[in-house]
């Protein structure tokens, strides 16, 4: 499957638990749009000489060019293995680039400083695409279940974490 193609599947998915509009007033991300935030979209839209404007009016075209560029390519996911793309994916758009990369080191044990360069990628080569999908995924829930804010938020970080584990790990398989 080409690279474009991974992203649009994994895209479609990932859209399918942000949702719509919302400004929970727990939610330290504040006003969101499609998991777009709004300190996201003003800088997407700086990026592209683009005047300010309400989250609550994000297209179509800039959510694919955001999550493809600010995630997607971020992440590295256009390099790594199916399963596992979709996993680093939906957790830096639901917990940042940073942490993603860093997940995703630490479950094919190089050392996590959020660079994926030479040594990650070779110890991901050696890591079973399942096994990384795991052990991200455990280290996920351990995450969401230290959060402050779980006890608003949990129920559906769970719901949404066993969904992309039980995608991820098909893919993996594949």
């Amino acid at each position: 499957m080409q690279e474009q193609e991974r992203f649009d599947r994994c895209l479609r998915l990932v859209l399918k638990h942000e949702g719509g509009y919302s400004d929970h007033p727990a939610d330290p991300g504040g006003a969101t749009n499609q998991g777009v935030t709004q300190a996201t979209y003003d800088a997407f839209r700086r990026s592209q000489a683009l005047p300010k404007r309400s989250v609550r009016h994000i297209t179509e075209q800039e959510v694919h060019g955001i999550y493809r560029r600010s995630y997607w390519l971020a992440a590295d996911c256009d390099e790594l293995p199916a399963g596992v793309d979709y996993m680093v994916f939906d957790l830096a758009v639901n917990s940042g680039v940073s942490r993603a990369k860093k997940f995703l080191q630490e479950a094919v044990g190089v050392k996590d400083d959020g660079v994926i360069g030479p040594m990650t990628r070779a110890a991901i080569a050696k890591t079973p695409a399942l096994t990384i999908v795991t052990r991200m995924s455990e280290r996920r829930e351990a995450f969401y279940r230290s959060l402050k804010t779980f006890r608003v938020f949990g129920k559906g970080w769970m719901r949404r974490l066993d969904e992309v584990t039980a995608q991820a790990r098909e893919w993996a398989r594949c």
